[in-house]
């Protein structure tokens, strides 16, 4: 096997025995010939107009094949099969070969990396929304233009060309998600959610799918069961179409990578919706649900047509284990038994003509984007750090399941709002475009002028997707860390320097000291 596709690829290089995700070699080989088959697809798809289906198809194989979603070789070659019938139907085309996959010259190899990771990540954005009825034809075509782009030969220019037209691309793409969720659940609003667990039976819901939390809300209601969030599920508590259930009653645990822990022996049962999935206990393996893209060998798959599910399973095991005899409180890395989240776009802009104030009179001088992926790797303990050392009179807007280094944090409010502003999930990372474009509209300048930095933690193929629409917005100086992804070479990493001026994160004193002066 070959896999080099998240931040904690072994030795910074990639992992060739074992995944250090836990992904054996059989389904590492597998997933690259799906994509292969997925190459083949778009190939046969040219210059002819797929059926929506096949279009869902492409969105969730390509989902499948991200990091911590799905270690099950069953379920991968039941994908390919389907994308195989899927090319035929439109005539047929050849694979991509893929022992060559990984190989060739090192910065051509790094540029298609890159490109394929990202197609990856948008994929998973897309399948959000399309379980939502919101579908763009671009979108849906730029993934077979670009699973295309993989398999054909390009110039440096060109592939840098075609990572900037992608990044455009996948801006839409989180537009599109956007209005889905608005539409479906309204926009969020800031609330305060509790760690504490209440006692009797309760279920788990982890991952990103707002419709599947929906779902299962929808078919607990009066039956004495409580829901607890997980993970990037967190920022679910602010949508009213959402939180207006009073079973959804908290968020259990913090980020996923600690997940091993915090589910030993867990008496109820637990939904994974998306990533992040990593290899179960014995303790708890008995009461994991997977559904969608999502899979794991020996455990219970909830399917579902066009996403709509019968969690009945996960219910009656959430029954059968009865949830703890009493009140549990639990909190997070800091000690924190609260969080707050809800500050998406609308709620910011909301207060705009506040947050001004505060500029213009000096009560706020930086604003800082802290946020991505969080991870096991040692130097994530930055991210704690700087927010802590962030002076009092900045800002933190955060986003994704970086937030949980600090999100439990009370760091004080300006004017009556807090310091710390959590966006969402990374799928909300329309929200804090949004809210720069419009500070950049407010003060007539460009985003690169105003007093915003952005300090962004990378784990794997979602961040890769934003952090390429960053870069076609122009946007500059962004800290990158807690290590730089092993698939950028050095001439196509100087490259990004030179374009974008993008610094790796070294210690929170000099970044502080750098950004601030």
């Amino acid at each position: 096997m070959f896999c080099f596709q998240c931040e904690q690829t072994a030795g910074g290089k990639g992992c060739t025995k074992v995944g250090v995700c836990g992904k054996q070699p059989e389904v590492a080989d597998k997933q690259d010939q799906l994509t292969c088959a997925l190459v083949g697809l778009a190939r046969a798809a040219q210059g002819k107009t797929p059926d929506e289906a096949t279009g869902g198809l492409v969105m969730k194989a390509l989902f499948a094949t991200l990091t911590n979603v799905n270690f099950d070789a069953v379920r991968i070659d039941e994908f390919k099969s389907q994308v195989e019938a899927a090319k035929a139907k439109l005539g047929g085309a050849a694979d991509l070969d893929w022992e060559t996959l990984w190989q060739g010259d090192q910065d051509v190899v790094s540029l298609r990396s890159t490109l394929l990771l990202g197609l990856r990540g948008m994929a998973a954005y897309a399948r959000h929304a399309w379980l939502l009825g919101k579908k763009d034809d671009e979108v849906t075509a730029w993934l077979y233009k670009g699973l295309r782009a993989v398999g054909e030969d390009h110039s440096v220019e060109e592939w840098l060309g075609l990572l900037m037209e992608f990044g455009q691309v996948n801006l839409k793409c989180l537009a599109l998600l956007d209005e889905a969720n608005t539409s479906a659940y309204g926009h969020p609003v800031p609330v305060k959610v509790p760690t504490s667990v209440e006692k009797g039976p309760f279920i788990v819901i982890t991952g990103h799918d707002l419709y599947d939390l929906k779902q299962l809300l929808e078919q607990t209601e009066g039956k004495g069961i409580n829901i607890y969030t997980h993970g990037e599920m967190l920022p679910a508590h602010g949508y009213p179409e959402l939180k207006k259930y009073p079973h959804l009653k908290g968020n259990f645990g913090t980020a996923w990578q600690n997940q091993q822990k915090e589910f030993d022996g867990i008496p109820a049962p637990v939904l994974y919706t998306t990533n992040c999935l990593m290899p179960p206990r014995a303790s708890y393996a008995d009461r994991l649900f997977t559904t969608d893209a999502v899979g794991y060998p020996g455990l219970i798959h909830i399917s579902g047509e066009n996403g709509t599910k019968d969690f009945t399973p996960v219910i009656n095991k959430a029954l059968e284990l009865g949830g703890w005899q009493e009140d549990r409180t639990f909190t997070g890395i800091n000690g924190g038994t609260e969080l707050m989240t809800g500050f998406a776009r609308n709620t910011v802009l909301g207060v705009a003509e506040k947050v001004i104030e505060a500029v213009n009179a000096g009560a706020i001088k930086h604003f800082f984007l802290v946020g991505g992926c969080d991870g096991a790797k040692m130097g994530r303990n930055y991210y704690t750090d700087f927010v802590k050392k962030t002076p009092k009179d900045t800002v933190v807007l955060t986003l994704a399941c970086g937030k949980y280094r600090f999100n439990d944090l009370n760091t004080g409010e300006i004017g009556g709002l807090p310091r710390i502003m959590d966006m969402g999930q990374c799928n909300d990372a329309y929200s804090a475009v949004q809210v720069a474009v419009a500070l950049a509209g407010a003060f007539n300048c460009g985003v690169n002028n105003l007093p915003l930095t952005l300090v962004i933690s990378w784990y794997e193929q979602k961040a890769v997707a934003i952090l390429l629409t960053l870069l076609s917005l122009g946007i500059k100086n962004i800290y990158l860390g807690p290590t730089l992804p092993a698939f950028i070479s050095p001439n196509v990493l100087n490259a990004l320097v030179e374009q974008f001026n993008i610094k790796p994160i070294s210690t929170p004193d000099a970044d502080l000291k750098a950004i601030l002066g």
